[in-house]
This record gives structure tokens, sequence and C-alpha cells, in this order.
């Protein structure tokens, strides 16, 4: 487990600056960075759903998940938006690796069995404690213009539908009896492994943002 944790680590200091990097250049840059991301999810979902009916469902979200991405990354006429999901997607992922590890107690689904109740709270106390932080202390996020109370709301949701999709992509995992969806990330397992949070939080919140239903 020591081993695990140390590379999830270094594999996520040397991811998230990586694609910060992505994100602020933005431009073809970022347009590169997002279609290679989506051709290693394709080869990754290939692997998983080989010869299932479902199959082609999943290469056609896939590709809607990552044109909400690229939407939502000049969404308002900034990158706000894109990096505030980002954040919660990350901080969600690290919380209940961190939470679960550390208090255990019962688990949720067999559908993933490492998958705790300690860790989903974890999840969810963590992303809207850093968040918070963030808003308040750093300039990162201070043209968000929303009430403590709503951007609570946001962060609980978009934690919450982020871990959906982490329980949908090991159920897909689970039916096609394997462990992780690729070897690309160290300690991580695939890209899908590390992004299954975000494929369903991007187009889930660019629908709320559309709709006028949380407006940052």
């Amino acid at each position: 487990m020591q081993q695990e944790l140390i590379k999830r680590i270094l594999s996520s200091f040397l991811l998230i600056p990586l694609v910060i990097f992505f994100v602020f250049k933005g431009g073809i840059i970022f347009i590169l960075f997002i279609l290679a991301c989506l051709i290693i999810s394709f080869y990754e979902w290939h692997s998983i759903s080989k010869n299932k009916k479902y199959q082609i469902f999943g290469y056609i979200f896939l590709s809607l998940s990552f044109f909400t991405a690229y939407k939502l990354i000049s969404y308002g006429g900034d990158n706000k938006h894109f990096v505030f999901i980002l954040f919660i997607c990350i901080l969600t992922d690290i919380g209940g690796y961190i939470f679960g590890k550390l208090f255990k107690g019962p688990k949720i689904s067999k559908i993933s069995p490492k998958k705790t109740y300690s860790g989903m709270i974890g999840s969810l106390f963590f992303s809207i404690l850093i968040i918070l932080i963030i808003v308040n202390f750093s300039g990162v996020f201070s043209n968000i213009n929303m009430t403590s109370i709503n951007l609570i709301l946001l962060i609980i949701i978009i934690s919450l539908v982020s871990q959906i999709g982490d329980f949908t992509i090991s159920y897909f995992k689970r039916l096609s009896k394997i462990k992780n969806s690729g070897k690309l990330i160290p300690g991580h397992g695939g890209l899908l492994d590390r992004i299954d949070g975000m494929i369903f939080a991007f187009p889930f919140s660019y629908i709320c943002f559309s709709l006028g239903i949380f407006n940052l």
C-alpha cells in the first residue's frame, strides 16, 4: 500500500501541473491535449468494452464529454468554469483516497470494493474545505459571484457526480473482469481510471451552467 501511495503522489505532482499548463495555455495546444486524451480514452474504453453491445454508447458519451470540456475552457470568456470543476474532481479523488485509507469502515458497494462511506464523506468534506480556502484566501477564483451556501451546494453536487462517474467506470471494468483501464499512469492505472469522475462532471456542469441552474 505504501508503494502504491508513493506512486500515486508522485504521479499527481507531475500530472496536475502538466494539466494546468495546457489549460492556461489554451488555444490549439489545449485542443491537441484534449484530442490526445480523447484518443487514449477511446483506446482504453475499447479494452474495457470489447465485444460488448454497449461499446458504441461509450464512444458517443466520451465524445460528448470531451466536447463539453472543450466548451467550458472558454465558457463566459475565461477558463474559470473549467478550472473550478477540475479542482473539485481532483480534490474529490484525493479526499476519498485519504479518508478511505485513514478511517476505512463499511464498503459502499461490491461494484468498487475499495470505496467506503468514510471515503465518500471525506471526498465531500475535503472538496468543500479546500475550495472555500482557495476562494477566500487566494485570487484563483476571486471572480466567483455566489453565496457561500450556493457555492457549497454546487461543490457537493459536482463532487457527487464525480463519484458516480467513478462507480460507473468501475462497474464496466467489473463486467469485463479487469482492475484498471490501462497502465499509463503509475499508481492510478489508465487515463480513464484518473478521469472517470471528470468525464461525468464536465457534461453535467456544462448543462447546469447553460440552463442557468448555477452561475459562477
